[in-house]
């Protein structure tokens, strides 16, 4: 119990401190969240990738590994999110927010810095929750973006939005040069290493903006509460159930599970308010499960330590 206390504390505790932080400061001066977000996207998020894949050595076995787990990962979530919305009868546009509302997870201004904290010591750790971000990422916009407007964009639109992801060219340059065990110059690396150290609280602080903008009103229904309980529950049960059956232990084991337990993406919520579907529904989602996730997040943490040593 103590060492479930201090997680809390070290981990969580911190987290939530820069989230009532981002709130404030939006309720108080009403910033340009798509400004910060944008600064977040193509500076400081695929500098701290750069830096991390850099920094880090994966083996090609372990790597592929990953990826095989993360694909029978997200067929199991999708698979379960299918069967859990025909159950309870959603209408399309609902369905495609519950959906994505569990198969989205906020693996970047969530999960990495929570991975930054957790494995400080370990950058495999970290390294790990950025090929779960970038996987996410392309998830986000084929099954996620499909599941809104299936009908209005073609998949040539999709790829030409994926390539244009900063981050997929970070983490593309910086396995090149780890590969190539290229030096960089200290003039640039600085900069860079700069920009990393400030991804960790801007990014909390703005998920902390966004989360004050949301109307707290029927956000307890049926569709909420299940969708959270699916992300935050059903999601890492999933995991666990894979992690054994890949066979997949240690560090990679305990970071592969602690990223199946993060809250639905802020870019579900996103995606829904851009194409106007149920948007009130996705961002109460998003605000609920996140909320939610500061006690689960901790039990996750604490039962990979048991489980995974």
């Amino acid at each position: 119990m103590m060492f479930i206390g201090s997680i809390f504390i070290n981990v969580i505790v911190p987290i939530l401190i820069l989230l009532v932080i981002g709130a404030s400061l939006q309720r108080k001066f009403a910033f340009n969240l798509r400004a910060i977000s944008n600064l977040i996207t193509y500076c400081l998020m695929p500098a701290a990738v750069f830096i991390n894949l850099y920094e880090t050595e994966v083996d090609a076995h372990v790597l592929f590994e990953i990826i095989g787990y993360l694909f029978a990962f997200s067929v199991a979530i999708i698979v379960v999110t299918t069967v859990l919305s025909k159950l309870l009868k959603l209408d399309r546009g609902e369905s495609a927010i519950f959906k994505n509302s569990i198969s989205l997870i906020n693996s970047g201004n969530y999960g990495i810095p929570v991975s930054q904290l957790l494995f400080q010591a370990n950058p495999l750790g970290i390294s790990i929750q950025i090929i779960v971000m970038v996987f996410q990422n392309i998830l986000t916009y084929t099954y996620g973006l499909y599941n809104l407007i299936s009908t209005t964009k073609s998949g040539l639109e999709i790829l030409k939005s994926l390539l244009k992801m900063p981050v997929i060219h970070a983490m593309l340059l910086g396995s090149l040069l780890n590969w190539l065990q290229a030096p960089i110059p200290k003039f640039v690396w600085l900069p860079i290493s700069h920009l990393a150290d400030a991804f960790l609280a801007i990014a909390l602080i703005l998920l902390g903006a966004q989360l004050a903008q949301i109307q707290i009103r029927t956000i307890m229904n049926r569709t909420i509460l299940v969708s959270s309980i699916g992300r935050l529950i059903i999601g890492p049960s999933v995991a666990l159930l894979l992690i054994f059956l890949f066979g997949i232990d240690g560090i990679v084991a305990q970071s592969l599970f602690i990223a199946s337990s993060f809250p639905t993406s802020r870019n579900s919520s996103t995606l829904a308010l851009e194409y106007d579907v149920y948007p009130d529904l996705a961002a109460q989602t998003v605000l609920f499960s996140t909320v939610l996730s500061a006690i689960t997040v901790t039990v996750i943490v604490y039962l990979s330590a048991i489980l995974f040593v």
